[in-house]
This record gives C-alpha cells, structure tokens and sequence, in this order.
C-alpha cells in the first residue's frame, strides 16, 4: 500500500499510524513548514498544499498512490482538492481506493430521533451544506473512475490532547443544558481503526464512525469531573449561554446516530464503545493531556 494523505490532522494521523505497518510509505500534506518537518522526521513524506498550488513533487507522488485519503475541509468554492487536481486524479495508474473524512452534520436536525446511512441528508450549518456538496462532488468522480470510495461520517472528535478534561482542567468548561439535546462522539483511536480496515477492505459506501452511545453534552461533562475530583460546573441554559455562533450552531443538530454498519465492518466492538471508557482509560493512563 502506497497512501496519500490530503491533509494530516488529528483524525489523520491516528488512521496513518493504524495503516504504517501496510504500507511502502505514507505522503501527506500541510500548510506548515514547522509540521512538515515533524512528519519527515517521523517518517512520511510531507509535501506543502495551499488548495491552490500543488507541486510537481506532489504531482509525482501522488501518482504512485494506491491508497488516497481526504482529510481537508471543503470551501465555499468547493473541494480544494478536486477543484486542483480533478484531472490529475483521473489518470492515477496505481489507485486503487479513496477515502473521505466528512460529518455526522450532514444529516442535519432530527429532533433527536435515529438516523442511519440512509436517512436523508438535511443539512443546516453552512459547513454541513458544503460536506453534502463535497461528497456528491467526490462520489462522482468516483463513479466516472469506477472506483472504491469510502465516504466516513465522524462524529465529534475527541482523544488525548482534545477533550472536555483539559477545559475543565483550567476551569474554562461550561455545561451547556439543551433539554432533549444529545450528540454522538468518536475516539480518534476508533477512527484510526475503523477507516484503516476500510482501507485494508477497499471499502465502498457511506459509514457512520460514531460511538455506541449519543449521550447529553452536559452528562460528559460531569462524567469527567467526577473522574477528576473536580466540582461540577455550573449548568447554564442553552438560551442564557453566551456562545459563539459556531457553538451555537452544534446545538442545532439533534440527532442518534446508528454505528451497526461500523461494527460490521471492523467485526467487532470499538476501542471505546462509549465516553466512559475513553475517558477513564485517559484519566488512569495520564494520557488526556497530550496527544503523543
């Protein structure tokens, strides 16, 4: 296996290192001249990608690729990646399947009902529309190809180095209450494993990479503080809260999402089915600091 990255961010450095023992070597790209250096150093080859210039040394490593791996937000202009090299990706000799990291947001408000691969995408936030537009722009170039395209709907991110523990921790934590409100999260240790037997697979469809229990944001964070010996943070209503209109936005989404295809694919059950174990495990490990 030959895997190139577009871009290495936390979700994609857990799937590379999953995939490391599998491949003849891993290309990945970034707008930071300091992380290129940390990834050549840690073994890969790191190559600058702006969204608009990609170089000839790209250009060239991309077409040994068997494996290729989209990691980059799409923009109001579109995928970054396909408005550049759309015609590139049509004459890669050696692809053999591609994969897209996209969101649990694209289904939109369910009211909290469950919804699975099938349901209909009813986007709200403006990014969640532009994850649609992408994964419609990715499946067909896929179909034109006649290739494997593996679409990953994450749920929210967490794991060391990125969770409610660190706010809390500094005392910056709220505990927004939303009655009725609940949200799916995934462990990036359980992304690194799901898409990374979806590689091994060349898996083709839509997955949902969620864990088994969409839970309240404000029971996480109690979960978490008792762990820590840590007073409970105040509870704040949803419309008193002073929030960002990012923030704000999450709260717009109210949805369960199914995991059974998930499972079916990895053959069995998560590192960490649910917030309880992922943070204990960090909690007794010390690990929920950092993310090396």
């Amino acid at each position: 296996m030959k895997l190139f990255i577009f871009g290495y961010g936390y979700s994609a450095r857990a799937i590379a290192q999953e995939l490391a023992p599998d491949c003849d070597w891993i290309a990945a790209t970034t707008r930071s001249e300091e992380k290129a250096a940390a990834m050549t150093a840690a073994g890969l080859r790191a190559f600058p990608f702006d969204g608009e210039s990609p170089s000839t040394a790209l250009k060239d490593a991309l077409a040994e690729a068997t494996h290729l791996l989209i990691s980059i937000a799409p923009g109001a202009e579109g995928d970054p990646v396909l408005n550049c090299l759309r015609e590139d990706l049509k004459r890669l000799p050696a692809l053999c399947w591609i994969g897209y990291l996209s969101t649990v947001g694209v289904y939109g408000n369910h009211d909290g009902a469950w919804v699975d691969e099938d349901t209909e995408c009813r986007p709200v936030s403006r990014r969640s529309v532009q994850r649609v537009a992408a994964e419609k722009d990715w499946q067909a170039l896929a179909s034109e190809l006649n290739m494997p395209l593996g679409i990953y709907r994450l749920a929210g991110i967490y794991g060391p180095g990125r969770n409610q523990m660190i706010k809390l921790d500094a005392g910056t934590c709220r505990a927004i209450n939303k009655p009725g409100q609940v949200f799916n999260r995934i462990h990036v240790a359980d992304i690194g494993l799901a898409v990374a037997k979806a590689a091994r697979l060349s898996h083709n469809g839509i997955l949902n990479v969620v864990d088994d229990e969409p839970a309240a944001p404000q029971e996480v964070i109690y979960y978490c503080a008792d762990l820590m010996g840590l007073p409970r943070p105040e509870e704040q209503s949803f419309e008193q809260a002073d929030m960002s209109p990012m923030a704000r936005s999450f709260y717009g989404e109210n949805k369960r999402c199914s995991n059974i295809r998930l499972h079916e694919l990895i053959g069995g059950i998560l590192h960490y089915p649910t917030y309880r174990e992922a943070f204990a495990h960090m909690w007794q490990t010390d690990s929920w600091r950092k993310k090396d």
